[in-house]
């Protein structure tokens, strides 16, 4: 039945007046998610762990069906630099608390959300054929030894300083012991795998690397011990970064790190275990 446009008009001024409105269009309902959804976690972690890190992964991954973890290895302070420029991170991995406080300070990570979850210890590598014949801590100060360490920034950079300064407060090392070592260092460089790789190359002498990283290249280097009184252990933060995307996961994959299956698999690569 057609109705005249007079008709129409009464019409709609009758369902004003009696309170009625022409029915809106309803939004769009929004989809719920899909069943096989591809995740990706992002974790910034430490040159050093990448070997166990790696190793990690499947069985995070086979607990969170659709999850991918994609790492980012690097020097602590490059990542660190990486995060508070808005780099897309959920998961932050550390080599030492200072780039932790970095991303602290910024508020990429909230604070009392890290947690110490590893420890490692250093060691002087050479390479396997050793051409400048080094064999303890006091030939490091030979001249012409090319030795080869890590920026300062870098946390195991930091820590070799570290250890050069304990040495020299030793009467069998003397005062100059730190000064002459770094006068034979020939190359910084911006992360550990670096100094490992340019050791076992034989483009240095020797350089200073965490134990876990040496015994990924036993083939091609020889190691001479630090004593507990020189060393320096290393220590580890994690965290979940505030702006993270997926905060559940990422704060899964920190649980996991601390959990007795994670810390087994750690030891395993050389690491200290927290539990």
């Amino acid at each position: 039945m057609r109705h005249s446009p007079r008709a129409l008009l009464l019409l709609m001024l009758l369902l004003t007046a009696c309170g009625g409105t022409p029915a809106a269009p309803s939004p769009a309902a929004v989809a719920p998610p899909t069943v096989g959804t591809k995740i990706t976690l992002n974790v910034f972690a430490a040159a050093s762990l990448t070997d166990a890190f790696k190793a990690l992964a499947p069985a995070f991954e086979a607990t969170h069906p659709g999850v991918t973890v994609v790492y980012n290895f690097a020097g602590a302070q490059q990542l660190a630099a990486q995060i508070n420029e808005g780099a897309p991170a959920d998961v932050f991995a550390s080599a030492n608390r200072t780039q932790m406080d970095v991303v602290l300070a910024s508020s990429k990570v909230i604070s009392g959300t890290e947690r110490i979850f590893v420890r490692n210890r250093l060691v002087v590598i050479t390479p396997k054929a050793n051409p400048a014949g080094l064999t303890s801590l006091k030939d490091l100060t030979k001249p012409g030894v090319k030795l080869i360490l890590a920026a300062k920034a870098v946390p195991v950079g930091q820590y070799a300083l570290d250890f050069l300064s304990k040495a020299s407060a030793l009467p069998e090392y003397s005062a100059s012991y730190s000064s002459t070592v770094l006068a034979n260092v020939v190359s910084y460089e911006d992360n550990v795998r670096s100094v490992l790789t340019k050791v076992a190359l034989g483009e240095g002498d020797a350089g200073i690397v965490y134990t876990t990283d040496a015994a990924t290249q036993a083939a091609a280097i020889s190691t001479i011990t630090i004593p507990d009184e020189l060393n320096v252990v290393a220590a580890y933060p994690i965290a979940p970064l505030a702006g993270s995307k997926v905060p559940e996961l990422a704060q899964a994959f920190v649980t996991y790190v601390l959990s007795s299956e994670a810390q087994q698999v750690l030891v395993k690569f050389g690491f200290i275990a927290v539990k």
